[in-house]
């Protein structure tokens, strides 16, 4: 006998299996589309490129960097063709066995090993990741013959080079390979081929001159990943080179001078304020950094007690000592608080009433009756002390800030340090503490809280020789693209110090000018056989501070508390051309020690730079 059927349960059960049926293939269809959003919108760039990679590829092309020079054309950074070592991780089945397989064809040391996986992250695995750079002619032939390996390819580039090695690398800064801060901070497109990039000086100031713009290739591969063809879309435009004010010359007369020594030396073009030399002593060579310096050499260098890597002509800041007495007895001059034929006895000290510490002279048999004049020239200490005493810290801080001491020059280098000029106000930020009396004598011989570096003190020095007239610092002479246009660098101008008595201006160079030339002058030592006339003023400067009773005998102590010795000047005197400054760090008396090697620099600028006699009206 039949059953009867039961209509409504079978269509319930129905409904139930098209429902899910339904939803099984919403499901689908759901993850279907997903993954064609995914594969089409969100990885679109990579499948794409995937895609491509098996027949078409597109490539940047990294443009040339572009040289730097002197003002006379010589090199001072430049290119070399040379190959590197590349690994394109997408096809390498063992990445481990490969790296291993390379160290042991010596083609790669632990030190590559160690920065590759480094920045192996910062690549897509269809791009060709550095591994090692400057790969020797027959290396390059070793692994062309014996050592081909899947993934791994040589490729020619441009390496840069300093010529000069160790000379001006301070200022020349160097490349180094890009970090991911790097990579953050530059246009992704434009630098999508790069691999260096500036990291200091110059290098670093004016990268986006020297880098260039990036061009395209369009590589096509067969089955097997080789390159069968390959056409320029878009060519790579070079980088400009850079034409500096430096002279090459000066530089490695200075540094020669200074070898073995601690110190900075920076000459200044008084009408324009054109750097000719800038000179950072010791230093390093900065092609250690262009291939990547080892984790142990770069330890050697950030340890070593006298900081190579550290830039002391912009960095470098120090008590100005005795060469900043000209802007003081000047401004002394200008605000009325002394005249040129103003006199004060020393005798080797200073005492302030009710004031129970006693300031001594370098010289502590004293100086006798001394004028503006004669105090500059012999750099009488307790001259100064009580002109600033007289004018007060206030006072003292205006005139000091018209030649911007406390203030960056603004050349055109990356991380310029200020220094310090110090006012009651700056005691009461920095210190929490009320100014003193005795803290105004310091000022006024360029000690206690003051600090300036080399560079400003050239500046400054500058201003004194165009009577009121601070240039404002710059390298860049001017710059050349690939097709030779000449791109000439912005004129910075000059500021105005504001003195309005030009006698008092007169009244200092001529003091300066006893510097060297008068009988009891502390340069004295330089006036024989000059070719040019020379103003100048010696410093030495103290690094701590000596009990009043005390006697300053450099052997006594060790060699890092010993005094900085000091010169500032500029030349020829009837018509500048030139300013100098040097600080050598712990040397003693800047008049035997700083001097000297001033004054041979400057040789060498006059012999290439004849002084023209100026005409005589009968």
């Amino acid at each position: 006998m039949d059953k009867i059927a039961n209509t409504k349960r079978e269509i319930r059960v129905f409904q139930s299996r098209v429902v899910i049926a339904v939803l099984f293939i919403f499901a689908l269809s759901l993850v279907l589309i997903s993954r064609i959003y995914s594969l089409q919108i969100i990885e679109y760039d990579y499948y794409s490129e995937e895609a491509l990679g098996n027949q078409l590829q597109q490539l940047p092309i990294t443009p040339a960097r572009g040289d730097i020079l002197d003002r006379n054309g010589k090199i001072l950074a430049t290119n070399t063709l040379s190959y590197k070592l590349t690994i394109t991780p997408e096809k390498v089945k063992d990445m481990d066995a490969t790296i291993v397989a390379l160290k042991r064809f010596d083609f790669i040391n632990d030190d590559d090993i160690e920065q590759f996986y480094k920045i192996i992250k910062r690549y897509k695995k269809f791009h060709n990741i550095p591994i090692k750079h400057n790969v020797s002619e027959q290396a390059v032939a070793i692994f062309l013959t014996k050592a081909r390996l899947p993934g791994v390819e040589i490729e020619p580039y441009f390496h840069r080079v300093y010529p000069n090695d160790a000379s001006s690398s301070h200022l020349i800064g160097y490349v180094s390979s890009m970090n991911q801060n790097d990579k953050d901070n530059y246009d992704k497109d434009n630098y999508a081929g790069t691999t260096f990039v500036g990291k200091t000086g110059i290098e670093k100031q004016y990268e986006n001159l020297l880098h260039g713009n990036s061009g395209i290739k369009q590589i096509e591969r067969n089955v097997s990943g080789r390159v069968v063809d390959s056409q320029i879309l878009i060519p790579a435009e070079s980088g400009q080179d850079l034409y500096l004010s430096i002279d090459l010359d000066l530089q490695l007369k200075a540094e020669e001078l200074m070898n073995g020594k601690r110190g900075a030396l920076v000459m200044v073009d008084v009408t324009d304020g054109s750097i000719l030399a800038l000179v950072s002593m010791p230093t390093f060579n900065p092609n250690w950094f262009v291939g990547g310096i080892s984790s142990k050499q770069y330890q050697t260098l950030q340890k070593d007690k006298n900081l190579p890597l550290f830039d002391r002509s912009i960095k470098g800041l120090y008590p100005p000592g005795s060469t900043i007495k000209p802007m003081v007895a000047l401004g002394g001059l200008e605000q009325k608080d002394i005249t040129v034929t103003s006199k004060v006895f020393c005798p080797g000290f200073y005492k302030i009433s009710n004031y129970s510490r006693k300031f001594n002279d370098w010289k502590r048999t004293g100086h006798g009756h001394v004028d503006v004049e004669s105090a500059i020239a012999q750099s009488c200490d307790v001259f100064f002390y009580d002109l600033a005493f007289n004018m007060g810290i206030d006072k003292l801080h205006v005139n000091l800030a018209y030649f911007q001491f406390g203030e960056k020059t603004g050349i055109d280098l990356p991380g310029e340090f200020a220094g310090i000029l110090p006012s009651r106000e700056w005691k009461k930020i920095n210190k929490d503490e009320p100014w003193y009396r005795g803290e105004t004598l310091n000022t006024g011989i360029g000690q206690g809280f003051m600090t300036a570096s080399p560079l400003r003190l050239a500046v400054a020095t500058a201003a004194i020789a165009n009577k009121g007239q601070l240039p404002i610092p710059q390298i860049l002479m001017h710059s050349q693209t690939s097709t030779g246009r000449v791109e000439l660098r912005k004129n910075l101008g000059m500021i105005q110090i504001p003195i309005k008595d030009i006698k008092n201006w007169e009244a200092i160079i001529a003091a300066m000018e006893q510097t060297v030339y008068g009988s009891s002058g502390t340069a004295r030592r330089l006036n024989h056989n000059l070719s040019y006339t020379l103003a100048g003023k010696t410093g030495t400067a103290q690094v701590f501070g000596l009990d009043p009773e005390e006697t300053y005998i450099a052997e006594n102590y060790e060699e890092k508390l010993r005094d900085h010795a000091l010169f500032t000047g500029f030349a020829p005197v009837e018509n500048p051309q030139v300013a100098i400054a040097i600080i050598v760090e712990n040397a003693g008396s800047g008049s035997s020690k700083a001097a000297p090697i001033a004054k041979a620099v400057l040789d060498v600028y006059f012999v290439k730079n004849p002084v023209t006699p100026l005409a005589t009206v009968e």
